[in-house]
């Protein structure tokens, strides 16, 4: 007898800077109900409109500046100085497990949140999970970038100009298929 492979739970979107991953996410949330979702996204700080930082936002409204051009931090990447503290707070409070049936859309695993061991630990633990997640995830990087898009319960779906406006669509149906068994 052949053994249907089981669903992927996973679904990662990626693309060069600026495509519109984020968007995806948001127009993603726009259209599932608040109580069945889970997760945080990112926006750019900027200043007489120049990129200066990056917010965290989780969908319960809580935020913090994890990086900025003025931070004067240990943790750099580029030219932001990274607040791996926010990072963890927002973590802590935001990526625990929930109860079978909640959505987690995560925008992204990318170098500065990657600086947060917290973040790492608790990604591991909800990708093990089997809860549905769809994040945003860079396109190049090595470690924990490189480790969650190996997994073989992921499906990678590239973010292009061509399809970046199809794509909450896409995701939304993806997400209607059905929800995998939670181990």
């Amino acid at each position: 007898m052949n053994k249907r492979a089981p669903r992927p739970h996973i679904l990662l979107l990626t693309g060069v800077t600026g495509i519109g991953k984020t968007t995806v996410i948001h127009e993603v949330a726009d259209h599932l109900p608040p109580s069945s979702m889970v997760g945080f996204y990112t926006e750019e700080i900027r200043e007489s409109g120049r990129r200066t930082g990056f917010r965290l936002i989780t969908f319960e409204g809580k935020e913090g500046v994890m990086a900025h051009i003025n931070f004067n931090h240990r943790d750099q990447v580029g030219k932001y100085g990274v607040d791996v503290t926010t990072i963890d707070r927002l973590v802590e409070s935001t990526l625990r497990l929930e109860p079978p049936g909640r959505i987690y859309l995560v925008d992204e695993i990318g170098k500065m949140e990657c600086l947060s061991q917290q973040f790492i630990t608790a990604m591991r633990a909800l990708l093990a999970s089997g809860n549905i997640v769809v994040e945003t995830v860079a396109r190049k990087g090595g470690g924990f970038i490189q480790e969650t898009k190996a997994r073989n319960d992921v499906q990678l779906w590239e973010v292009t100009r061509s399809n970046r406006n199809s794509l909450p669509e896409q995701v939304l149906a993806w997400l209607q298929q059905g929800t995998p068994v939670t181990k």
